[in-house]
């Protein structure tokens, strides 16, 4: 008859353990890198449709510029649109209620 071997009993609390501590570092490096995105840019290609025109993005990122105290000329410059095109989307802002209008969601 063999001898029996003595089973040990395995603890997974201290595996556990490190893996929760692991997830929690990733998710403190993940806020990190999150705070330096930004809430709109105005760089993004989804802000403009492929004949040119601002999409439903590129609107609210105008409009967001503007609830910033931009002008239509940094607008403009940023947004990579006409000076005519960023009046254009500020008057549109102005009677939307300007920083009162209510916003949409990007993204």
């Amino acid at each position: 008859m063999p001898a029996k071997q003595p089973t040990h009993a395995f603890d997974p609390k201290p595996v556990l353990d490190l893996i929760a501590n692991i997830e929690a570092d990733l998710q403190r490096l993940k806020g990190l890198v999150e705070q330096q995105v930004e809430k709109f840019d105005p760089a993004n290609p989804h802000n403009k449709a492929p004949d040119g025109k601002l999409t439903e993005e590129g609107v609210e990122c105008c409009y967001r510029m503007f609830d910033e105290g931009k002008s239509r000329y940094s607008v403009a410059q940023q947004m990579k649109i006409s000076f005519a095109a960023a009046t254009h989307r500020f008057n549109n802002w102005r009677k939307m209620g300007g920083a009162k209008r209510r916003r949409t969601l990007l993204g």
